[in-house]
């Protein structure tokens, strides 16, 4: 699989989720679609969108509410190059604009795809084990809650565990979150961290989600360096951001599992 097939599955996805075109990524001027719940959207968002924004690098895709079209439309004018679209002076005009409707800003994330020439498999000072569902069912814990979703088990199709011994003492697992994408998550016991082990764990399994002929993703928090120094270790490198507006009483719910806490 290479980087443009890997990119263009990622387009696709977003394109299911946002209800627009893959194309619609890649134009000069920011675009606006209406929102709507359609088969094949990753499995952990809500559907529709109030208001959500996903940037490739190229122009911003708003999907949205119809009734939050005209002040999602006036902010993307206002804001200047894209990328500022996304900038916390900015957003706070843009919640401004969509408190009316009872909405407040809520999860911003940066997701990761793999760098193919720069994928391999990386040493780890512990034994490493693949495993599969049959294993995960004693491992939903807290220690384990970004490599596994105990919200969504049936997701979890894969995962690598590094051992000391015969204790469990890192975990990346990932989960099926769409048909041709699964969504890489990794956790390290905290004595075991700075070891190499998250990075790890996170490129095997990269390798072992490609050679099943899907693409793997990696989320992170906007402010998660730890999380996206992983990444970037393990041979993965930035390809899309997202930002959301939800209802007030809604806001704060993770949408999707943090990747990593290495």
């Amino acid at each position: 699989m290479t980087n443009q097939q890997i990119l263009a599955i990622a387009l696709r996805q977003s394109a299911v989720d946002m209800n627009c075109e893959p194309g619609d990524f890649l134009l000069s001027e920011n675009k606006i679609v209406y929102s709507a719940a359609r088969e094949g959207a990753r499995a952990y968002l809500r559907l529709p969108f109030a208001c959500n924004l996903a940037y490739y690098g190229d122009n911003v895709v708003a999907s949205v509410s119809p009734e939050c079209e005209s002040a999602v439309r006036a902010y993307l004018a206002g804001c200047g190059e894209a990328f500022r679209c996304f900038d916390m002076p900015q957003v706070h005009r843009l919640e401004d604009a969509l408190a009316p409707y009872g909405l407040r800003a809520d999860v911003m994330a940066r997701y990761f795809l793999p760098e193919v020439n720069a994928l391999q498999p990386l040493p780890c000072p512990f034994e490493t084990r693949l495993l599969g569902p049959a294993d995960f069912a004693p491992l939903y814990r807290p220690e384990w809650h970004n490599a596994l979703s105990e919200d969504r088990p049936h997701l979890d199709v894969l995962g690598v565990g590094a051992y000391d011994g015969g204790r469990l003492i890192g975990l990346a697992g990932c989960s099926a979150d769409c048909a041709d994408m699964w969504q890489i998550g990794v956790d390290v016991l905290p004595d075991y961290r700075r070891q190499g082990v998250a990075s790890a764990l996170t490129s095997r399994l990269a390798l072992e989600i490609i050679a099943r002929g899907k693409a793997p993703f990696y989320c992170a928090a906007w402010s998660n360096i730890r999380s996206a120094r992983n990444a970037v270790r393990s041979g993965f490198r930035p390809a899309w951001v997202e930002m959301s507006f939800r209802p007030s009483a809604a806001a704060g719910i993770p949408l999707a599992k943090e990747a990593a806490t290495p």
